[in-house]
Protein backbone atom coordinates (compact mmCIF):
# COMPACT_ATOMS: atom_id res chain seq x y z
CA UNK A 1 0.00 0.00 0.00
CA UNK A 2 1.29 3.43 -0.91
CA UNK A 3 2.25 5.70 2.00
CA UNK A 4 -0.30 8.45 1.31
CA UNK A 5 -3.12 5.95 0.88
CA UNK A 6 -2.13 4.18 4.10
CA UNK A 7 -2.03 7.48 6.00
CA UNK A 8 -5.46 8.49 4.67
CA UNK A 9 -6.86 5.07 5.57
CA UNK A 10 -5.43 5.24 9.09
CA UNK A 11 -6.84 8.76 9.55
CA UNK A 12 -10.28 7.68 8.30
CA UNK A 13 -10.38 4.61 10.53
CA UNK A 14 -9.44 6.51 13.69
CA UNK A 15 -11.83 9.36 12.86
CA UNK A 16 -14.61 6.79 12.35
CA UNK A 17 -13.98 5.42 15.84
CA UNK A 18 -13.89 8.90 17.35
CA UNK A 19 -17.15 9.71 15.57
CA UNK A 20 -18.72 6.50 16.91
CA UNK A 21 -17.80 7.69 20.40
CA UNK A 22 -19.07 11.21 19.66
CA UNK A 23 -15.67 12.77 20.44
CA UNK A 24 -14.75 14.52 17.18
CA UNK A 25 -14.22 18.04 18.45
CA UNK A 26 -11.70 20.17 16.55
CA UNK A 27 -9.01 19.84 19.23
CA UNK A 28 -9.33 16.06 19.18
CA UNK A 29 -9.18 15.92 15.38
CA UNK A 30 -5.95 17.92 15.72
CA UNK A 31 -4.56 15.05 17.82
CA UNK A 32 -5.25 12.73 14.90
CA UNK A 33 -3.42 15.07 12.53
CA UNK A 34 -0.45 15.21 14.93
CA UNK A 35 -0.35 11.42 15.06
CA UNK A 36 -0.50 11.21 11.26
CA UNK A 37 2.39 13.66 10.91
CA UNK A 38 4.48 11.70 13.41
CA UNK A 39 3.71 8.38 11.77
CA UNK A 40 4.51 9.77 8.29
CA UNK A 41 8.04 10.39 9.53
CA UNK A 42 8.13 6.98 11.22
CA UNK A 43 7.14 5.11 8.04
CA UNK A 44 9.62 7.10 5.99
CA UNK A 45 12.28 5.68 8.35
CA UNK A 46 10.82 2.15 8.31
CA UNK A 47 8.82 1.57 5.09
CA UNK A 48 7.84 -1.98 6.09
CA UNK A 49 5.78 -0.46 8.91
CA UNK A 50 3.17 0.93 6.51
CA UNK A 51 0.87 -2.03 7.26
CA UNK A 52 0.84 -1.09 10.94
CA UNK A 53 -0.27 2.55 10.57
CA UNK A 54 -3.94 2.21 11.56
CA UNK A 55 -3.16 0.52 14.87
CA UNK A 56 -0.29 2.85 15.68
CA UNK A 57 -2.28 6.00 14.92
CA UNK A 58 -5.15 4.64 17.05
CA UNK A 59 -2.73 4.05 19.93
CA UNK A 60 -1.15 7.49 19.49
CA UNK A 61 -4.55 9.18 19.63
CA UNK A 62 -5.61 7.03 22.57
CA UNK A 63 -2.45 8.03 24.48
CA UNK A 64 -2.93 11.73 23.66
CA UNK A 65 -6.56 11.60 24.77
CA UNK A 66 -5.61 9.91 28.03
CA UNK A 67 -3.18 12.71 28.83
CA UNK A 68 -5.71 15.44 28.08
CA UNK A 69 -9.23 14.08 28.55
CA UNK A 70 -9.30 10.57 29.96
CA UNK A 71 -9.76 7.01 28.76
CA UNK A 72 -10.96 6.29 25.24
CA UNK A 73 -12.61 4.20 23.94
CA UNK A 74 -14.30 2.82 27.01
CA UNK A 75 -14.87 -0.91 27.09
CA UNK A 76 -18.49 -1.84 26.30
CA UNK A 77 -17.93 -5.42 27.52
CA UNK A 78 -17.23 -4.54 31.17
CA UNK A 79 -19.96 -1.95 31.72
CA UNK A 80 -20.90 -3.39 35.10
CA UNK A 81 -18.53 -3.39 38.04
CA UNK A 82 -17.77 0.31 38.38
CA UNK A 83 -14.23 0.10 36.99
CA UNK A 84 -14.38 1.67 33.51
CA UNK A 85 -11.34 0.97 31.40
CA UNK A 86 -10.27 1.65 27.86
CA UNK A 87 -10.00 -0.92 25.11
CA UNK A 88 -6.55 -1.91 23.90
CA UNK A 89 -5.31 -2.11 20.33
CA UNK A 90 -4.16 -5.60 19.41
CA UNK A 91 -1.84 -6.49 17.95
CA UNK A 92 0.21 -3.57 19.23
CA UNK A 93 2.40 -3.74 16.16
CA UNK A 94 0.72 -5.68 13.41
CA UNK A 95 -1.74 -5.57 10.56
CA UNK A 96 -5.53 -5.77 11.04
CA UNK A 97 -5.67 -4.09 14.46
CA UNK A 98 -8.69 -4.60 16.70
CA UNK A 99 -10.05 -2.91 19.81
CA UNK A 100 -9.88 -5.58 22.51
CA UNK A 101 -10.98 -5.70 26.16
CA UNK A 102 -7.76 -6.29 28.07
CA UNK A 103 -9.61 -7.88 30.99
CA UNK A 104 -11.69 -10.43 29.09
CA UNK A 105 -9.68 -10.71 25.83
CA UNK A 106 -12.89 -10.07 23.87
CA UNK A 107 -12.31 -8.46 20.47
CA UNK A 108 -14.89 -5.68 20.25
CA UNK A 109 -14.28 -4.31 16.75
CA UNK A 110 -11.65 -3.66 14.15
CA UNK A 111 -9.98 -0.27 14.41
CA UNK A 112 -12.29 1.91 12.32
CA UNK A 113 -15.41 -0.12 13.11
CA UNK A 114 -16.43 0.84 16.65
CA UNK A 115 -19.71 2.20 15.38
CA UNK A 116 -20.61 -1.22 14.09
CA UNK A 117 -19.32 -3.17 17.12
CA UNK A 118 -21.03 -6.48 17.47
CA UNK A 119 -21.28 -7.05 13.73
CA UNK A 120 -17.53 -7.63 13.37
CA UNK A 121 -16.76 -10.67 15.42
Amino acid sequence: MELEQALHTARARVLADLTAGDVTRADIVSLVEDAIAHRRWWVEQWPDGVAFLAGLVAQDVQDALLERYGRWPLCPVCVEGGDPHALDVEPELGPDPHWVCGKTAVAVARVGSLGSAGSEE
